[in-house]
């Protein structure tokens, strides 16, 4: 279970820290990238179940990174007016499409349009530290019968390194059972996914590039001095290792709700 206390984390340090990866965000985060496909599909599922066109009139997306799940999304749907959302200001040109806006800043902050069709987003609400907080202002943005698709990380997210005394966790790694349970009363769960995806790594050196490369560190304060990583690496084999290699587990939940008509 999730600590409701959880201390709200350093946004400088994370704006910092995915904005130093936003050049090899796209090639890196496979993992970030399946996830907001995926997203997409299974609200185009629900939505196709209750006979509902593909059509989004008013559409927010926060936590835009890159553009993965925007991409997904305007691939599968029709969207009208689209606001983006992230905590660096540089994302506003890497998401650049025409007729959207683009918010700067915390989620948990911007003063988001009413009356939204849907609001989305992939792999972020993990560094939210108030989440009963945030799905409370997302329930009330949305229009009635409007769409919520969220994804995030569960307990599970990189066990590997937290089993080694790795600093480096979001605030708000939480299971299923939590997650449905933060949610406002006026909001219907439609689709609930939660499987751990395994990346294998030859070294601690790719491993670190790769969380590098993606900005997931954000949390983290270790200092890596030769002898730390040469032990840490060897106690990485010893306790997970496969084949000579290292593993990192990635924890990731889908969900799909809509507000009542």
């Amino acid at each position: 279970m999730r600590d409701l206390h959880a201390k709200a984390p350093d946004q400088s340090r994370i704006a910092q820290s995915f904005r130093r990866a936003m050049r090899s965000y796209g090639n890196a985060a496979s993992v970030q990238a399946e996830i907001a496909a995926a997203l997409a599909g299974d609200l185009a599922a629900a939505m196709t179940a209750v006979s509902e066109p593909l059509r989004f009139d008013q559409t927010v997306e926060f936590g835009c990174g890159t553009g993965h799940l925007t991409r997904a999304l305007t691939k599968q749907f029709e969207i009208g007016a689209l606001t983006l959302n992230d905590l660096v200001n540089d994302c506003a040109q890497t998401t650049a499409l025409p007729s959207t806006r683009f918010l700067a800043g915390p989620i948990e902050t911007c003063a988001l349009p009413q009356n939204q069709s849907l609001i989305a987003s992939a792999s972020t609400i993990q560094w939210i530290a108030d989440l009963p907080g945030l799905f409370s202002k997302l329930a009330d943005h949305l229009a009635p019968g409007g769409w919520l698709a969220l994804s995030g990380f569960g307990p599970r997210q990189f066990t590997e390194l937290a089993a080694l005394g790795a600093q480096s966790a979001a605030p708000s790694y939480i299971d299923a059972t939590t997650f449905l349970a933060m949610l406002p009363s006026n909001l219907q769960v439609h689709a609930v996914h939660h499987r751990p995806v395994t990346l294998h790594f030859d070294g601690l050196a790719p491993l670190l590039r790769h969380l590098r490369d993606t900005g997931v560190n954000g949390a983290a304060r270790t200092h890596w001095t030769k002898t730390k990583l040469i032990e840490f690496e060897k106690d990485y084999l010893a306790r997970f290792g496969q084949d000579g290699r290292l593993p990192l587990t990635y924890d990731p939940i889908r969900l799909i709700a809509r507000k009542a008509p």
